[in-house]
């Protein structure tokens, strides 16, 4: 997989026989979840979740990260040329993550998340929406939501504790510390920890092997796993978004937002 087949602002697809991979691309920014991204990785899935010739998809990250999560100053900044206007996030779940998520989930086809770095935030709600994840050593995974004041979103509430159980989603979301990626495998947060140096050899193998398989086995697989696992999956993403937008109007999150632009600790007052 050399050369894309397809480029978007913020996106590439490459192609090999039935084999897809996304390419996160806005490494400047740790390819943080922006509206183009949303709108380019939305469309770039839904095409290959309706390609019949298409039989595996592997999502992953270009540079030093797999997703840093929401891009927070382009939220301030949007939200500063609406005049001060508090940050639509219902809204932007609803309209972007939440599709995003539920179309890897119900395409009738594997989804691998290469995870080659920092996995945060909503960059975590996306990688674990994936039926398989595998990760570099070198990558962590950390549900940082309660660092701005917020709460898990993205399907992350959902994701995490259907894979580590209560406790660690518990620890996870209230203490917003990182898990490197060996210990995320060693709980069942993710499926396998990769020295760097074979990541992405093993990586690209897993997909060929997938993209090879008996691709209606697998999409039955996921159609039993959502029904046990994530039957209430919709229901669920409405909740996170309603609470969320709760939560985007408190002061904690003002306080959080603002002491991220100004790279300073936050002095939260539980308002």
């Amino acid at each position: 997989m050399e050369e894309p087949v397809r480029r978007f602002e913020t996106v590439e697809l490459y192609r090999t026989g039935a084999a897809a991979k996304i390419v996160l691309n806005r490494p400047q920014r740790m390819n943080a979840w922006s509206n183009a991204l949303s709108r380019d990785l939305l469309g770039v899935l839904r095409d290959l979740a309706g390609d019949d010739e298409v039989r595996a998809v592997m999502l992953t990250g270009a540079g030093r990260a797999f997703c840093s999560g929401a891009d927070l100053k382009e939220g301030a900044e949007s939200a500063a040329a609406n005049g001060g206007a508090l940050l639509d996030t219902d809204g932007i779940l609803t309209r972007w993550y939440h599709p995003i998520v539920t179309t890897i989930r119900e395409m009738p086809k594997p989804v691998i998340s290469a995870v080659n770095g920092p996995a945060a935030g909503a960059g975590l709600s996306l990688a674990l929406a994936a039926d398989l994840v595998v990760a570099k050593q070198s990558a962590y995974f950390l549900l940082a939501f309660v660092n701005i004041g917020l709460v898990p979103d993205g399907g992350s509430s959902l994701f995490v504790p259907a894979r580590v159980g209560f406790a660690r989603a518990a620890e996870m979301a209230m203490l917003g510390e990182p898990v490197p990626a060996p210990k995320a495998a060693d709980i069942g947060l993710i499926n396998a920890s990769w020295p760097d140096e074979d990541f992405e050899q093993n990586a690209e193998a897993l997909l060929l092997r997938l993209s090879n398989g008996p691709t209606r086995s697998y999409a039955g697989t996921k159609r039993e796993l959502n029904h046990w696992v994530y039957s209430r999956m919709a229901e669920h993403l409405a909740l996170e978004a309603s609470i969320q937008g709760e939560l985007a109007r408190s002061k904690d999150f003002a306080e959080g937002i603002a002491a991220f632009m100004e790279k300073r600790p936050t002095q939260f007052t539980g308002e």
